[in-house]
């Protein structure tokens, strides 16, 4: 096999694991995480989430008036490790209070609540109210996604699929349903006026864009199609909406390339009359099919009447702006790189986003000025910056951002440049930042001759002249890309947390940004014969193998492979396909069976429609091959999984079983797929150290 030319001759001593912690796994995952950054509409101000060991707070900073500096305060006093996520945050019009949903699923929000905790009541998702100088919340209704109208008055938000509003002005009045309406709305829209509501109609095999009007109390739809009508944004005279139309496609691929389809179009629709018309489509070939950039809107109206979206024409993902009148976009970000957390000032004036150009493996904040097109960099350096915010005066500019040794917080970015946190207070004072490693940049190449990025992490005895036990993560998505440091993505942010742990457990840990996932443009993204339609993923999973066996400070014999979701699917499929080079491995949600995922994903699937399709599913799939498995492995996965279905695990264990392989498991009862729990992850975690410790000596 593969690993055997590398393995004879070697008779080099092999490094004990260190006798002595620089820290523990619980203080590697101590420090707060932060999301949703959101500016104020009126005032310079910002709120965002934390997730400090499981407990979910909402914060707030205020400019003291002293300069530029700021003030932050933890609104609200959650103390438990309890599994309920606070999110879809919204500031009223006055920055006087923040309106926020509690519990549920955000992923997956038709789905009723997790309940992780057993908490034997349930958990309902609800909407609150709390006010920003102080005071308690109120609950306003159960549901999610709340949207303040323009004046303050009303809230509109989503319960089981449709639109609901509840007033503001009197706390005793009760919800009451705006529309029934078929299908199920998934995202709402005032208008900036506060007279009309837009939404979008997922009807399943397409989707509307619709206008409720609250002068008339009547109902329509825009420009309707039988295509996938999606993102609408109103224009700054509330009086027309732009939108993008994706074709409609009963081929649809789910985890296999597709580099062109029918044209993805831009159409703008007059709200009084309900008329659109196409102003802008995409080109044949390259492009053609829609990817979204990170961010809440793809659609940007600028002040000059232009329209800023993204688009693949040359092959990476760029921002593009359409004239008032004109059929041609022009090119705005140049190079080979991607953007994405993209946002746009109050009027229009400005277009901030977060990208890596210049420095692949990490993100840094870029200002368009709309005016003139030109384009600066405003952070560089070593960091991770990204998901910038604006003031409503349009003078400031708030991001989150990482490095090697912090993860993500909120901060504020000065003209020159520099970073001031907003909450330094919130970093625990046992956080060992200074312990960390700093991962290097490394690229391998494939099995096949592909160059694969990936971050190293040496432990701080390399070059002890010992051979050291290696482990390989791969993330999940596959739709995500690792960075030099703490991730802006919590599930991934946890998994750098484990990579430093292990790395100071005297591992040489390597994390691989294999093909399929994003940071590096559509051919990689969109690999031929990856996922479902071939596996060819498996040829970075040898190549990092092979790459960390001809080091000579890794025990080529003592190699092991972790990861979550499309992770875990890539751990079995190492471990199904090359146990002689992979030791052992800790397996987390993994897919194991293509046909059962694509069955999950798309229910109309058949896979006796296309009997060569299915064959070709199961090839690529880890179980196909589970006859040549012998590594043990540690299967881990909660069993109120909405993203993987729990039998991949289960279907996996019995023939694995059935092998003779070693198979260890960790099940949380009704836990997700992105465990909601703090808990649960230390406890995967501490098991996966465990079980390395045990088989990677």
């Amino acid at each position: 096999m593969l690993a055997s030319k590398f393995l004879l001759g070697c008779f080099c001593l092999v490094a004990p694991l260190l006798s002595a912690q620089s820290f523990t796994l619980e203080q590697a995952l101590s420090a707060p995480f932060s999301s949703q950054l959101k500016a104020a509409p009126s005032s310079d101000a910002f709120a965002w989430v934390t997730n400090l060991e499981g407990r979910r707070n909402l914060w707030i900073a205020r400019k003291t008036g002293d300069g530029n500096a700021y003030s932050a305060t933890q609104l609200t006093k959650f103390d438990k490790d309890d599994g309920i996520e606070i999110g879809d945050l919204a500031w009223t019009p006055d920055a006087a209070s923040i309106v926020y949903a509690r519990g549920g699923d955000f992923e997956f929000p038709e789905s009723p609540a997790p309940d992780p905790a057993l908490i034997p009541g349930g958990v309902e998702q609800e909407i609150w109210i709390i006010p920003t100088l102080g005071g308690e919340a109120r609950k306003l209704a159960s549901g999610r996604a709340p949207a303040v109208s323009p004046k303050g008055n009303d809230v509109a938000y989503l319960s089981k699929g449709q639109i609901w509003t509840v007033s503001l002005n009197n706390a005793t009045a009760k919800p009451e349903q705006l529309l029934h309406t078929r299908g199920t709305v998934t995202a709402i829209f005032w208008s900036p006026d506060g007279r009309a509501l837009a939404f979008v109609s997922d009807r399943g095999d397409h989707s509307f864009i619709g206008v409720y009007s609250f002068d008339t109390k009547t109902l329509q739809y825009l420009d309707p199609g039988t295509d996938h009508d999606d993102d609408p944004i109103w224009s700054s005279d509330s009086k027309r909406i732009a939108f993008i139309r994706v074709p409609y496609s009963k081929t649809a691929e789910i985890f296999g390339a597709k580099r062109s389809g029918p044209p993805w179009s831009i159409r703008v629709a007059d709200v009084q009359s309900g008329k659109g018309q196409e102003i802008w489509r995409a080109r044949e070939g390259r492009g053609s099919v829609f990817h979204e950039a990170q961010g809440q809107s793809q659609l940007h109206w600028t002040k000059q009447g232009a329209i800023v979206f993204p688009w693949e024409a040359d092959g990476w993902l760029h921002l593009y702006s359409l004239a008032e009148g004109s059929k041609e976009a022009k090119l705005l970000t140049h190079g080979e790189f991607e953007v994405d957390n993209v946002t746009a000032s109050r009027d229009g004036s400005a277009i901030v986003y977060s990208s890596n150009q210049g420095d692949i493996d990490r993100k840094h904040i870029w200002r368009i000025d709309t005016a003139s097109g030109h384009v600066a960099e405003l952070t560089r350096g070593e960091g991770i910056e990204t998901s910038p915010v604006i003031t409503s005066d349009g003078k400031e500019i708030a991001i989150l951002h990482s490095d090697a040794r912090v993860p993500i917080r909120p901060a504020m970015l000065s003209e020159n440049g520099e970073l001031r946190d907003l909450a330094p207070q919130a970093e625990p004072a046992g956080f060992p930042a200074g312990s960390f490693v700093v991962p290097q940049q490394v690229i391998f190449s494939a099995a096949d001759g592909l160059r694969i990025h990936g971050q190293l992490f040496l432990p701080k005895n390399v070059n002890d002249g010992h051979r050291h036990p290696a482990a390989i993560f791969f993330h999940g998505g596959s739709r995500r890309q690792m960075v030099l440091g703490w991730n802006p993505m919590e599930y991934y942010s946890n998994a750098y947390g484990m990579n430093q742990y292990l790395a100071s457990q005297g591992y040489i840990v390597l994390s691989v940004n294999y093909r399929s996932g994003i940071g590096y443009g559509e051919e990689f993204r969109e690999a031929l014969n990856y996922g479902a339609s071939g596996a060819s993923e498996f040829n970075d999973v040898q190549g990092a193998g092979l790459y960390l066996q001809s080091r000579a400070d890794v025990d080529a014999a003592h190699i092991g492979v972790w990861g979550g979701s499309y992770g875990g699917y890539l751990t079995a499929l190492a471990l199904a396909r090359a146990s002689d080079m992979f030791a052992a491995g800790v397996d987390m949600h993994g897919v194991h069976d293509w046909n059962v995922e694509r069955g999950s994903g798309l229910p109309a699937y058949d896979p006796e429609a296309d009997p060569q399709l299915a064959r070709t599913a199961w090839l690529s799939s880890p179980m196909s091959s589970v006859n040549t498995w012998r590594s043990p492995v540690l299967l881990i996965q909660g069993d109120d999984d909405r993203n993987v279905e729990f039998l991949q695990t289960i279907q996996m264990a019995a023939a694995l079983r059935k092998q003779k392989v070693d198979v260890e498991e960790l099940v949380f009862p009704d836990e997700i797929h992105d465990f909601l729990l703090h808990r649960d992850w230390l406890a995967a975690y501490t098991a996966g150290a465990d079980f390395f410790a045990r088989h990677l000596k």
